[in-house]
């Protein structure tokens, strides 16, 4: 694997450690109905940057395969991240439909 190559993949690998780690401290303080949601967070937070790290030790297809994997949780992390997000919009407008004089 070339130098730049392995390079991005070591920075990905540290930026996908620390967005997890955002990631589940954030869902920690989710209320109970959502914490089947937040342990879905944890799952894929933790599955990219362990993919990233697993995939680094592969090569040829076996390694995509990896890195895609690690892709495709990211995704499911971002999902999972503005559904939460957009739960707690509502959740908040909703309370002031319900409280207006608050």
């Amino acid at each position: 694997m070339s130098t730049t190559r392995r390079h991005a993949t070591l920075i990905a690998h540290d930026k996908a450690l620390e967005a997890a780690g955002a990631a589940i401290r954030l869902v920690l303080k989710v209320p109970a109905p959502l914490r089947p949601l937040a342990d879905q967070v944890i799952r894929a937070a933790s599955s990219v940057p362990a993919n990233l790290a697993e995939g680094q030790g592969r090569s040829g297809r076996d390694r995509q395969h990896f890195w895609r994997i690690a892709y495709a949780s990211a995704r499911e992390l971002d999902s999972h991240l503005r559904l939460l997000a957009s739960f707690n919009d509502v959740r908040a407008l909703t309370w002031r439909l319900l409280n207006p004089k608050a």
